[in-house]
């Protein structure tokens, strides 16, 4: 085996294990030290290259292990990114299903609005049939109102004519009250100017009572007094204070006696009696005047 040179062994053994032992074999089986020579120039050429190849390999593996570090930074925030994207899905999810259940619940009231609507359209035709109806209604009513009214303007003028013919009939009732009146008048001025030629005579015969003077009517402070006149009896003078009536049928007249009776005395300061004289009288009207110590006298009786 030729002697090598010490840096030549250092590069051999640099060189990997089954390269190493292909040139020892190759020292060792050659005798030729210039084909030896040769041989490591081109092993050492090839060692250059690969130490090259090794060192940009080197390069290209720190390059490599920089991008994984950069991937490995890269995959690690796509980890945070997906995780917050998952985190993210989950929340889109929840939200989805929030969603999905209003939307339920949209779906739900959109359908009982659709029942509502139809519901309100049914009502609405109802109604527009109705109105129909209304208005057929209406128009009768109308064409009624028509005739009601001719009927008033008839009514009117039926009226008008009745209030003439109740004018005429007032006018008659009037003149008939009038006269009524007239007669009551007469009557009763008849009934007292036989009460003064009738009274004396029976005052005295059913009374004792004595008539001083004839009777009279006359006024008293704006009151009209049918009889009066001064009398005696048992020997006292007295005064007759009387009203003559067709009928004794109201209590009123013996309240006017009352009053008239009242103011008689008053003013003369002596006893006062009272007479009604009537062409009739009530029972109970009659029992009630004597109570009150009035003398009723009924034309009958004298």
């Amino acid at each position: 085996m030729l002697p090598l040179r010490a840096d030549l062994i250092r590069k051999i053994n640099r060189l990997p294990e089954d390269i190493r032992e292909v040139i020892l074999t190759l020292v060792e089986n050659l005798e030729d030290f210039g084909e030896i020579k040769e041989i490591v120039r081109k092993l050492t050429e090839a060692q250059s290259k690969s130490e090259e190849r090794l060192s940009r390999l080197e390069k290209a593996v720190e390059e490599l292990i920089k991008a994984q570090i950069k991937t490995e930074e890269r995959l690690s925030k796509i980890e945070k990114v997906l995780e917050e994207l998952i985190k993210a899905h989950r929340e889109s999810e929840k939200r989805l299903a929030k969603v999905e259940e209003r939307l339920s619940r949209v779906e739900k009231a959109i359908e009982e609005l659709i029942n509502a609507q139809k519901q309100t359209e049914k009502r609405l035709s109802e109604l527009a049939e109705a109105q129909k109806q209304t208005e057929k209604r209406l128009s009768e009513l109308a064409e009624a109102q028509k005739q009601t009214e001719k009927r008033l303007n008839e009514l009117a003028e039926a009226q008008e004519r009745t209030e003439k013919e109740i004018e005429k009939l007032t006018r008659g009732l009037r003149n008939l009250r009038e006269e009524v009146s007239g007669l009551a008048r007469s009557f009763s001025y008849a009934l007292e100017n036989e009460a003064y030629r009738r009274l004396p005579a029976f005052l005295k015969e059913r009374y004792g009572i004595e008539v001083l003077d004839r009777i009279i009517r006359f006024d008293l402070d704006g009151e009209e007094i049918n009889l009066f006149a001064k009398a005696k009896r048992n020997g006292q003078e007295i005064l007759l204070v009387g009203e003559s009536v067709a009928k004794f049928t109201h209590a009123r007249e013996i309240k006017s006696l009352e009053r008239k009776a009242e103011k008689i005395k008053r003013v003369y300061g002596k006893e006062v009696i009272g007479i009604i004289v009537t062409h009739f009288a009530k029972t109970k009207l009659k029992e009630k005047a004597q109570e009150a110590g009035f003398i009723v006298i009924q034309s009958f009786e004298w």
